[in-house]
């Protein structure tokens, strides 16, 4: 069973890795745990830099919890903070400019390379206006708003039941 890979991108399920609802809201809380959510997103964990990744995820939060019209000064002013470098690389037999991490670079740099090379992929399909964070408080998890209407609020079922459930309570208190 998958715990941390939801949707196998790392700008989200990264950003997604801390969860106020659980007593314990750091979910990234021992080695074992990053060793775990990088074997569920294929990548190759090397060095177990837990301090590192939780400040690349961050970093990954304060980009995705600006506007989208912000967003992307943010995105790139964290872009030219990184070590990446341009690589040509074979897509289904066409040659693509990719974002990539230095050879031999530490975990914390290629999950935010990774990240970034994610999020501009997620702009280049035209999802830009469509990555979020969830509505509902205290959560703020990321997703991208895959509704046709593009309207969606809340990053699960979960969260928009808990909402709702929310305001439906406090219509009664004021009603009474």
């Amino acid at each position: 069973m998958r715990q941390y890979a939801d949707t196998g991108l790392v700008a989200i399920d990264l950003a997604n890795t801390w969860d106020p609802f659980l007593t314990e809201p750091e979910r990234l809380a021992s080695p074992e745990a990053l060793r775990a959510f990088c074997d569920e997103l294929g990548e190759p964990p090397g060095g177990l830099d837990l301090d590192g990744v939780r400040e690349v995820r961050s970093r990954l939060r304060e980009v995705l919890a600006c506007a989208p019209s912000e967003r992307t000064a943010a995105l790139a002013s964290w872009t030219a903070a990184l070590p990446g470098q341009a690589a040509v690389v074979d897509e289904s037999g066409l040659p693509t400019l990719r974002l990539a991490a230095p050879a031999g670079a530490e975990l914390p740099v290629r999950l935010a390379v990774r990240a970034v090379a994610e999020l501009l992929d997620l702009a280049a399909a035209g999802d830009w206006e469509r990555l979020r964070l969830c509505a509902a408080d205290p959560c703020t998890d990321a997703f991208v708003d895959r509704s046709r209407p593009g309207l969606r609020q809340f990053c699960s079922t979960r969260c928009a039941n808990r909402a709702h459930a929310a305001a439906s309570r406090a219509r009664h208190r004021t009603a009474h």
